[in-house]
């Protein structure tokens, strides 16, 4: 029998073996009942032969206490169809506001759809060179200044940088599909003018672990750096993986999370084909409505997150403002289906409990989710199936769609969740999930439908999934020193 917290202590006794005499097992604890920290009892399950029983122990999931490995978030930074402003960014998702609107970045007029979350008026002023800010693509652009802001953000400008090693301060920022008006351009290019017209900047402008790269070069990062690409789950293994490199003791300072700009001809007319967006062009600003018993596909967006991730103790030593803490992580496969998630949820419902365990806390002591939501058909219901597997009693859970009001944001959405989830920490109120008409009967958990709550979080986890059958959950907590 498995624990969801942590791995089982199993062992064959005689059916007169008492939980007081777990207490005195050498090497066992007795586990109390829980009161504040709803801590798990063990669990005794009949079974085997000749009137044995099988006693499984659980022990008390444990966060992590260690200052080197403790990780705290000290900075973020993001570029969204809401603009560049954290703070701006979150009260615009409380009141409830939509940014989808119609595209006009390109002429979509035959496009069976022809809206999105697309960004607009975004300046890069301040933060890129001028001959940069108009060569690089959007993808890289957004990466730059949300990855500055966040030092910004983290009191790391950079005569604050100059002083720190920075062979121990590295980035992970990771693309759903990386530079696509690069490659777009350099396609054009080769079928209208020929090879020799394709401009040197093409491949190095479409690989996806750009972000990453430019933003060390323009920071002088030195520290572990590469990209991770899985999809819509691509920045919470990004958060995931920039973690554990600082819990091994390879850094001290991680800047990760996710950069996309995919609203562009190519991937528009992609998504289309694979009959995955919704087609509400008479009324886009409702057209992503997780759960909701009409929703017809997701709507695409874009913009990027950046998080700086820092240890505890390196956190203290500089005096670094501390916003809140990430517990844990973790990362599965459905191994199932290019596209579509497994109805039973095994894969995620599996994801949430490595998450929880590697995060050191129970079930019981979740009270918030940032869902994943993309407002398709097969994905929201196999989400919140998965959900009931891990947490048999939701009447504590609150659970939002972030993607209803800034839609899908692929390699990018998972970090910007995990901002609404740190803003819901830290500010007490969660963001409603609008369009929320007509509620599928399943969906049994409050979805802060339509208007903001207040609500302490004491514990929330940030889902995202990503095509391939890629599962990743984070978990954040207020810090406590």
């Amino acid at each position: 029998m498995s624990s969801l917290c942590t791995a089982p202590f199993s062992m064959e006794v005689n059916s007169s073996f008492t939980r007081s005499s777990f207490a005195s097992y050498e090497g066992l604890r007795r586990i109390e009942p829980a009161t504040h920290s709803r801590r798990v009892f063990h669990k005794l399950r009949a079974g085997g032969r000749n009137g044995k029983t099988r006693a499984t122990m659980a022990s008390v999931p444990k966060r992590e206490k260690d200052p080197k490995k403790r990780i705290v978030i000290t900075g973020m930074g993001l570029v969204s169809v809401f603009g560049s402003d954290v703070d701006s960014f979150y009260d615009k998702l409380l009141e409830g506001q939509s940014g989808i609107g119609f595209i006009d970045r390109f002429d979509a007029s035959s496009y069976s759809v022809r809206f999105a979350g697309q960004i607009r008026g975004f300046s890069a002023n301040g933060y890129i060179d001028g001959k940069n800010d108009r060569r690089l693509d959007d993808c890289w652009r957004y990466c730059l200044v949300s990855g500055k802001m966040a030092l910004e953000n983290a009191d790391l400008g950079k005569e604050k940088l100059e002083k720190l090693d920075k062979s121990r301060i590295g980035v992970l920022v990771g693309s759903g599909i990386g530079g696509l008006t690069a490659y777009s351009d350099g396609i054009k290019a080769l079928l209208q003018k020929g090879y020799k017209r394709i401009t040197p900047f093409f491949i190095p402008y479409t690989i996806s672990n750009m972000g990453s790269a430019l933003l060390a070069i323009d920071t002088g990062l030195m520290g572990p750096n590469y990209s991770i690409s899985t999809a819509c789950a691509t920045a919470n293994y990004c958060l995931y993986a920039a973690a554990n490199h600082i819990r091994r003791g390879e850094a001290d300072i991680m800047l990760a999370g996710g950069t996309e700009a995919g609203i562009v001809p190519v991937s528009v007319g992609g998504f289309i084909a694979l009959r995955a967006l919704s087609h509400r062009n008479d009324d886009p600003q409702t057209a992503s409505r997780p759960w909701d018993k009409d929703r017809d596909g997701f709507v695409m967006g874009e913009g990027a997150g950046v998080l700086v991730m820092e240890s505890l103790e390196h956190a203290m030593k500089r005096g670094a403002p501390i916003i809140a803490e990430y517990l844990g992580g973790a990362v599965t496969c459905d191994a199932h289906h290019m596209t579509d998630p497994r109805s039973d949820g095994l894969g995620v419902s599996m994801c949430i409990r490595k998450s929880l365990e590697d995060a050191g806390v129970s079930p019981e002591e979740v009270n918030y989710i940032n869902a994943h939501a993309t407002s398709t058909r097969a994905g929201d219901l196999a989400e919140v199936n998965a959900i009931k597997k891990v947490f048999t009693n939701t009447s504590s859970i609150k659970m939002n769609g972030t993607k209803s009001m800034i839609g899908h944001s692929f390699g990018a959405a998972g970090a910007l969740e995990a901002i609404a989830t740190i803003k819901a920490i830290t500010t007490g109120w969660l963001h409603p999930t609008i369009n929320q008409f007509n509620t599928e009967p399943d969906v049994t958990i409050d979805t802060v439908p339509n208007v903001k709550k207040q609500h302490e979080v004491h514990v929330g986890i940030s889902n995202s999934f990503g095509f391939g059958g890629h599962n990743s959950v984070v978990t954040f907590a207020p810090f406590n020193p």
